[in-house]
């Protein structure tokens, strides 16, 4: 089931620590997570590759892959349509991945981020949905003001 993170109260009235702040196009990152992000780009699961290679490589408006916002690394950021698309395996339903992944997309959003998430089968077994679903994600959030 395809997710779209940030729905309870607690989450959209969660107010923390903002350690990035957007700069022109860019967010800023945690310089000592680039070499890590570098290395999740070679090491990248089936998934990931299929995704990245068949469709998010030359999709306007660009994608980048393992994309680090603050001090965490995304799997794929999108900057103008604001939006964050993460692929899920198994290992996220362990219930330590749960926690983590709540607290890391409560972060992103208070970045301004919409955080879309995915599981690996999903992207396996109806990879040309998953890829309409991120363009109408995409096409909402980029004329959005």
């Amino acid at each position: 089931r395809w997710i779209a993170e940030g729905e309870t109260d607690e989450e959209r009235r969660y107010v923390g620590r903002v350690c990035t702040e957007t700069r022109g196009n860019e967010m800023e990152q945690n310089k000592n997570l680039r070499p890590i992000s570098q290395k999740l780009r070679k090491i990248a699961t089936k998934e990931e590759n299929l995704l990245w290679y068949k469709f998010l490589r030359h999709y306007s408006p660009q994608f980048r892959r393992q994309y680090v916002i603050g001090d965490y690394t995304v799997d794929f950021y999108c900057h103008k349509a604001r939006l964050v698309v993460e692929l899920d395996g198994s290992q996220h339903c362990e219930a330590q991945m749960l926690e983590y992944d709540r607290k890391r997309t409560i972060y992103l959003q208070t970045q301004g981020l919409y955080v879309f998430r995915i599981s690996n089968l999903d992207v396996l077994r109806q990879f040309g949905n998953v890829c309409a679903e991120i363009d109408r994600i995409v096409t909402i959030r980029s004329s959005a003001p």
